[in-house]
């Protein structure tokens, strides 16, 4: 019994504080300066865990780095200068703008919950949104896919999208908050403002992750169009992920990003492919293969696996749209005919629209595009794992 209350103690612990996320937003910025104004609902502000001024209605507060302090305004008026800054709701569901000021921008963003201001380097701030985790997947899920899909698609989203975060907790540790809102952790631009249908498919599917076929959270890739086949993980990475295996797709073949062709100069194709990699282009038989390509299926590697010229280096170099590729000389140039747009491995974000309008559930989806994947819910893993650690 012992044990067992030990183990409810430690997951009620994680539990109450997975349910926050720290942010970090307006990172593209060197902030100095910020304007926070009132959005929706009314705020409390505090400096060094003191209550100093409230945001109402029409009203606004702008901080600035100030040696090592924050100094705090209103109204045109100084408030007083401090360690951090603490903007706290005073109801559910309140949001507030931020604009920067230093350096000078038009756009303002809007954040639902709490915001922790703190100094960051000698003259600069960090800004951090402290949110519940399905107000940031909401915002997450419209700044990175936008609105207009069906709701089973937005289901596959925000299982991948609270998959990812809740396995990078610790991803921005040394900065002081959990993740941040760049394209490297999870585009996070706004919170959720005009898709409503959005927050109802992160509240159908909350708490629900996605696990690998060794009960660990997996990462979840997904692209634009796979042109109607994925990619083994292993053509694209050096290591493979199991659960990430070729599929064929015919959902996405009739999208508007199926198929691409690029034309590219018939000498810098063959000057990178002999120079970069020793492409034998005086051989009798290898010769003439430079510029001519089959690729009726995903490949790993440009004419033979022997020549070691990898099909992921050549998308980078000519920035290709994909991988899978033909080609064939015509005129002074290099002809390329594709399939699809992006690195491949995982879920196809165009397929699984397709699915999800011909009414297959995100479950089906999911398990479609990824191999022996199981979907569970968070604090029913975190509770087996908390088992395995006390040895129950």
């Amino acid at each position: 019994m012992t044990r067992l209350l030990v183990v409810i103690s430690i997951l009620l612990s994680v539990g109450i504080h997975a349910q926050v996320l720290k942010v970090g937003i307006m990172r593209a910025y060197d902030l100095k300066s910020v304007k926070i104004s009132h959005h929706q609902g009314n705020y409390e502000v505090y400096g060094d865990s003191s209550l100093v001024t409230n945001i109402w209605r029409d009203q606004s507060i702008y901080l600035r780095r100030s040696g090592d302090k924050i100094k705090l305004e209103k109204a045109g008026k100084l408030i007083g200068n401090y360690d951090t800054i603490f903007v706290k709701e005073m109801e559910p569901q309140c949001s507030f703008n931020i604009q920067a000021v230093s350096p000078a921008s038009k756009k303002i963003k809007k954040y639902q919950d709490d915001l922790l201001i703190v100094p960051e380097g000698t003259s600069e701030l960090t800004v951090i949104n402290e949110v519940e985790i399905e107000n940031y997947l909401a915002g997450v899920i419209e700044s990175e896919g936008g609105g207009g899909k069906h709701k089973e698609y937005y289901k596959v989203q925000a299982i991948l999208s609270r998959t990812y975060v809740l396995d990078h907790l610790k991803k921005h540790k040394k900065d002081g908050f959990s993740v941040c809102d760049r394209v490297h952790c999870q585009a996070y631009h706004s919170m959720m403002r005009f898709t409503p249908t959005i927050k109802e498919a992160v509240n159908e599917t909350k708490g629900i992750i996605m696990l690998d076929p060794d009960l660990k959270l997996a990462d979840g890739f997904f692209f634009a169009n796979c042109g109607g086949q994925t990619s083994e993980s292993d053509f694209v990475w050096n290591t493979a992920v199991p659960y990430c295996r070729s599929v064929v797709d015919t959902f996405c073949i009739q999208s508007r990003q199926a198929n691409w062709t690029k034309k590219i100069k018939q000498t810098e194709w063959e000057h990178y492919l002999i120079n970069h990699f020793g492409y034998p282009g005086n051989d009798s038989l290898l010769g003439p293969l430079i510029t001519n390509f089959t690729q009726e299926n995903r490949k790993a590697f440009y004419v033979a696996p022997q020549l070691g010229i990898p099909l992921r280096d050549l998308r980078v170099k000519f920035r290709l749209k994909s991988t899978w590729f033909s080609c064939h000389a015509e005129g002074g140039y290099v002809i390329l005919e594709g399939k699809g747009f992006g690195h491949g491995v995982g879920l196809c974000q165009e397929g699984a629209m397709k699915m999800a309008k011909l009414g297959y559930s995100s479950e089906q989806i999911l398990n479609f595009y990824f191999t022996d994947i199981q979907l569970f819910d968070y604090f029913h893993w975190l509770f087996l794992r908390q088992e395995e650690v006390v040895g129950l």
